[in-house]
């Protein structure tokens, strides 16, 4: 079978938790994600909501048993040499819809051929084949070097928040949002205290805006003692969705370039977004009254193509001091309101 060269990479990747506006949750899931040429292999596939077999949330048994398969040490798990690539993120059953593909060998090479959306055993490539992708040729040794790494026990992500501020309700309330959704959560007033080991399991701080910034800096200060490279994220608000969506913004370790929601600025009645591939974006208006109660809003919600697009919203929704968070399946970006239309 002959076929052009594709490069082959893995990087990490999220499919963005989250409280909606609507009530709902969203799970959050760590994965490794397949890249392509230099692109994330997900992008090709329109606004799919999918992670791929390689979770960090799964046991490490069945983890190593994913990649062995992609490898061809193992059987495929579906007829005609088929393997998921791209599964159910909240419950990974075939019954929900898979994107799978034929791998095989030829000589030393990879070969990635016949994706399709599958919802049974037996995929329908004509009713249901992704037609402009691949096949996809890999040099072997790179596919293998790639695989391989993932089973030498690189670090999992750090899926756990410590939070500090002054309204012990409120977060209250955030942690128990980011527990449903899959994020551990702590509070405390003084992480100086917390011994180094304990420090070395959190990804992120999230600071009340109460917390000064003395405080913070400390507590930044005993995280780069404990040697954790940690991510801060300062409170824009005492609004649980738009906190829950900072977080998740700085629980993103995935590279810059390889992102699909990579820009939002809201200022004079309009959002300013920025896409990297063909994707449903949503936008929430939160806005906080003179009586500090949250009124939210969906203010967008449609497909928008690759490059930057300004989005004009109801003067209505984002008056006074209002945030908007924008989510992509695979990404979310929080902005505060700014500009002459405000009040």
């Amino acid at each position: 079978m002959s076929a052009a060269y594709a490069t082959f990479d893995l990087a990490p990747a999220i499919r963005a938790g989250g409280v909606l506006a609507d009530g709902g949750y969203q799970v959050h899931r760590d994965f490794v994600d397949f890249v392509v040429d230099g692109r994330p292999l997900l992008f090709r596939l329109s606004d799919l909501d999918a992670v791929s077999p390689l979770a960090s949330d799964v046991p490490p048994a069945i983890f190593t048993a994913q990649v062995r398969a992609l490898l061809l040490e193992a059987e495929p798990p579906l007829p005609d040499g088929r393997f998921v690539i791209y599964g159910c993120p909240e419950c990974a059953d075939l019954g929900c819809g898979a994107v799978t593909a034929v791998i095989e060998r030829d000589g030393e090479d990879y070969i990635w051929r016949d994706f399709a959306w599958q919802t049974d055993e037996h995929a329908d490539l004509e009713l249901n084949g992704y037609h402009g992708i691949g096949p996809f040729r890999f040099h072997g040794a790179e596919y293998r070097a790639a695989l391989g790494a993932l089973m030498e026990g690189s670090a999992a992500p750090r899926r756990r928040v410590l939070l500090i501020g002054a309204r012990v309700a409120v977060l209250a309330k955030l942690a128990a949002a980011l527990r449903t959704i899959g994020i551990g959560a702590d509070i405390t007033q003084d992480a100086r205290a917390v011994p180094a080991e304990e420090l070395r399991g959190y990804g992120a701080v999230a600071f009340g805006r109460a917390v000064g910034e003395e405080d913070r800096a400390a507590v930044v200060e005993a995280f780069e003692r404990a040697g954790v490279d940690i991510a801060r994220v300062d409170g824009l608000a005492p609004i649980v969705p738009l906190l829950v969506a900072q977080i998740e913004h700085a629980l993103d370790r995935g590279p810059l370039p390889q992102r699909r929601l990579v820009g939002l600025a809201v200022a004079d009645g309009t959002a300013d977004v920025e896409v990297t591939s063909a994707c449903r974006v949503r936008l929430t208006a939160y806005r906080i009254d003179r009586l500090y109660r949250t009124h939210t809003r969906e203010v967008f919600d449609g497909v928008l193509e690759p490059g930057r697009h300004r989005i004009p919203l109801d003067p209505k929704a984002v008056k006074g001091e209002s945030y908007v968070v924008a989510r992509t399946t695979g990404g979310v970006l929080t902005a505060p309101v700014t500009g002459g239309r405000r009040g």
